[in-house]
């Protein structure tokens, strides 16, 4: 590069440092440069040596000289932008580091993940014996009487091959109301206390949506499928606005520590928006937020619009419906019974109604619609749903199914035709293959997490995690996009290795597709000039690194509209 006051950067044909296409030149004078290897994510120019920002904004991009000439980069005929490099900006000289487009997780929970770091967390629980010491060494510091609430078991793997049911949390907590919530968030486990407490008896009917599951001989074990938690939902106290504001400031610091510049917040209580708000205006939220709503929140966003603030930083457009449960408690509705339990095909949490109406209400309005489908007759029932509500619109709306785990290939096609997003976790194939192939048979399992076959389709996949549901670490999101092996290096036959991306499109997946499934592509997504100042810093370059290695690489830096919002050198 050289070594002037006055840096004159061109256009180099493909607008790469560009201020815009419309933009007349404009001097701008430099508050931050970054200096290293850094993928720009864009094909025609994917690797960049040097990035200088002021204001948030990325103002040029200097090409890696090794690779690209040069000379090629000073076309005095072209030139668009004048970038005075300020003696008082700040360089982040990158080293052994790797600098990406900000990573955005494009499906999570953030107060669910902020939630799980100030809750009983029983992530990484082994078996049911260490659930039930988990939980009575929980009940050693309350009172009797107090009701226990975790999440994040998951019996994959168990020796004791079953779920856990109430005798066993009635061993570690006699006295004590307990539910506890399977990772996957369709499901929990309550003891006999909390049976008591909420009113169930051997004749209470299954809710609509929901199932209350009981032995051979008609009694509740203490396992409640979707709905039907929300039976014993009134146990637990309804936490204050202060203390959702706490999960929330909580879960984007872990999402920033983890190198997440942003996240698609699903299923989000109207009133944590204004939460969100006050946390943005009081300089405590580090990462970028795109609200998706739940239902109840239709009205009100249709009534008031849709909005944003600070470009983009905090962001409420959509609304997320459930048409189904999760594969793993047999809720997600299936076209043919489970393998594994004849007697159910799962669950239908919405009709074609209610769907439909609220969709109109929906596409009047502008508002993007996304809605959770795994099964492969969930996927369907969407798919036709979206196709007859969409039929005479021509316009954009970007409609998403979020998960779109088991698919019937023949509907494959369809998301490219529709226009739908296919918003889907990799991790969710590497835990699920420990299961998912007794839930489904052989057949299912050829439309089951296709990213290439979709990716192949022409479909936009936007890659997210689901945490709290998984850790909502990216590195092992990107791990299973590219591996699709668990983090034993463990397959399985007959799991489609073939439906593995490459490492290109699994970059793609978490930087370029969240921004556009979010309208921001012409904000977010690649560093080139003119975008958002967002940057993803790793400790190793996983473009190049063995697939094996990817797990262990750290955030080192995350970087938010040119501002350093995690440092694990100061950590």
């Amino acid at each position: 590069m050289r070594k002037s006051r006055m840096l004159m950067i061109s256009f180099l044909g493909a607008g790469l440092f560009a201020c815009g296409p419309t933009e007349k030149a404009q001097t701008y004078s430099s508050d931050l440069i970054i200096k290293g290897r850094i993928y720009t994510g864009r094909e025609d120019f994917p690797i960049a040596s040097e990035v200088i920002i002021s204001d948030g904004f990325i103002r040029a991009v200097v090409p890696d000289p090794i690779i690209y000439d040069e000379a090629d980069t000073y076309d005095e005929e072209s030139l668009l932008a004048l970038v005075t490099v300020s003696p008082d900006a700040e360089e982040i000289k990158l080293g052994e580091a790797i600098a990406f487009p900000g990573f955005t997780d494009a499906h999570a929970h953030l107060d669910g993940i902020g939630f799980r770091e100030l809750t009983l967390n029983l992530e990484g629980t082994s078996s049911v014996e260490e659930l039930k010491s988990r939980v009575a060494e929980e009940v050693g510091e309350t009172t009797p009487g107090d009701v226990i609430y975790g999440r994040g078991w998951i019996e994959t793997g168990w020796p004791e091959g079953r779920f856990p049911n109430r005798y066993d949390l009635d061993e570690a907590a006699p006295d004590n109301p307990v539910i506890l919530g399977r990772a996957d968030g369709h499901a929990a486990v309550v003891n006999s206390r909390a049976i008591e407490l909420s009113g169930i008896t051997d004749e209470t009917p299954d809710p609509s949506g929901g199932a209350i599951e009981r032995d051979e001989n008609g009694v509740a074990t203490g396992i409640l499928i979707d709905n039907a938690e929300n039976l014993v939902r009134g146990l637990i106290a309804t936490p204050s606005p202060e203390r959702r504001k706490e999960a929330l400031q909580k879960g984007a610091e872990v999402y920033a520590a983890y190198g997440w510049t942003g996240v698609h917040s699903m299923s989000v209580n109207q009133a944590d928006t204004e939460l969100l708000i006050q946390l943005e205006e009081e300089g405590r939220l580090p990462i970028r937020v795109y609200n998706s709503l739940t239902p109840a929140g239709l009205d009100d966003l249709a009534e008031t619009g849709f909005w944003e603030m600070n470009d983009g930083k905090l962001t409420t457009r959509a609304i997320k419906f459930y048409v189904d449960g999760a594969l793993g408690s047999r809720g997600a509705l299936l076209k043919e019974p489970y393998a594994d339990q004849q007697k159910t095909r799962g669950l239908q949490l919405i009709t074609k109604e209610q769907a439909v109406g609220a969709y109109r209400k929906a596409l009047a309005n502008d508002i993007q619609v996304t809605t959770h489908a795994i099964g492969d007759r969930g996927n369907t029932l969407v798919l036709d749903w979206y196709e007859e509500v969409l039929a005479d619109h021509d316009g954009d709306p970007r409609w998403r199914i979020e998960h779109a785990q088991v698919i019937d290939p023949a509907d494959i096609p369809r998301f490219a035709a529709l226009g739908v997003i296919a918003s889907m976790q990799p991790s969710h194939a590497i835990g699920d293959l420990h299961f998912a192939p007794a839930r489904l048979g052989d057949e299912r399992l050829r439309g089951a997490y296709a990213w290439r076959s979709l990716t192949d389709a022409g479909a936009v996949i936007a890659g997210g995690s689901d945490a709290p549901v998984e850790r909502g670490d990216p590195m092992i999101e990107f791990y299973a996009a590219v591996g699709r092996t668990d983090l034993a290096g463990f397959q399985g036959a007959n799991w489609h290795p073939e439906e593995a991306l490459s490492r290109a499109e699994a970059l793609a997946i978490f930087t370029k597709n969240p921004a556009y499934a979010a309208f921001m592509e012409n904000r977010l997504g690649t560093i080139e000039v003119g975008k958002k100042a967002d940057f993803t810093v790793l400790s190793a370059d996983i473009m190049t690194i063995p697939v094996e290695q990817i797990p262990d690489v750290k955030a080192v830096m995350t970087i938010v509209d040119g501002k350093v919002v995690y440092d694990a050198r100061k950590q």
